[in-house]
């Protein structure tokens, strides 16, 4: 029994999404100004392939965030975040975040730079979120983390504060041990949890 030719048509298509997004990674991390053209020289394919898939370099940019974000989601839930105590569950889901982002600093600097509306930036965050909000309410619960706060809004500032040791970083105003302390220290210290020092 042959498979259909639209079968045939989409599986090609999906391979050849996933190999341009492939060598955007590679590529804008190394050279953020590389052109359509490079990319599709890279994942092997045509320039007007990259553009049957992603009508601009914005587009295929936001494409780029979510791979980025699932890889992050993928790392922080390969952290175990259901045992042990809540505080040491967020950290490990801190550490994951912070260990995909290293792998591309050229890139999510380029990245941040994108127009984005307050929206689309929160829900580019659910999946993150959801992560985040069940070791604080667990932490909540067991007395490890202060109540007083909602969860939903801790989870916003963790997200930011992660953003802003990120970008302290970056910007060369910290170097990323000092960024890490100095994100994990906050983010218990919100929570009025033991600090590590």
């Amino acid at each position: 029994m042959s498979v259909p030719p639209d079968r045939n048509r989409r599986a090609d298509a999906r391979r050849s999404k996933a190999a341009i997004l492939d060598a955007a990674v590679r590529i804008l991390d190394v050279q953020p100004d590389a052109g359509m053209e490079a990319i599709a020289t890279a994942a092997g394919v045509t320039r007007q392939t990259v553009y049957a898939h992603f009508r601009s370099r914005q587009q295929l940019l936001l494409a780029i965030v979510d791979r980025i974000t699932e890889e992050t989601v993928a790392a922080m839930d390969a952290a175990d975040l259901h045992t042990g105590p809540a505080a040491d569950a967020l950290l490990r889901l801190l550490d994951a975040g912070r260990q995909t982002a290293r792998r591309y600093p050229v890139l999510l600097q380029k990245i941040s730079t994108l127009p984005v509306s307050p929206q689309l930036d929160h829900d580019r965050h659910t999946s993150v979120a959801d992560r985040i909000g069940p070791v604080i309410r667990r932490g909540q619960k067991s007395g490890e983390f202060d109540d007083r706060l909602p969860p939903d809004w801790l989870v916003t500032v963790i997200v930011k504060l992660a953003h802003s040791a990120s970008e302290e970083q970056e910007a060369g105003r910290m170097s990323s041990q000092e960024a890490e302390h100095a994100l994990r220290t906050s983010v218990l210290r919100m929570l009025g949890a033991a600090t590590e020092d």
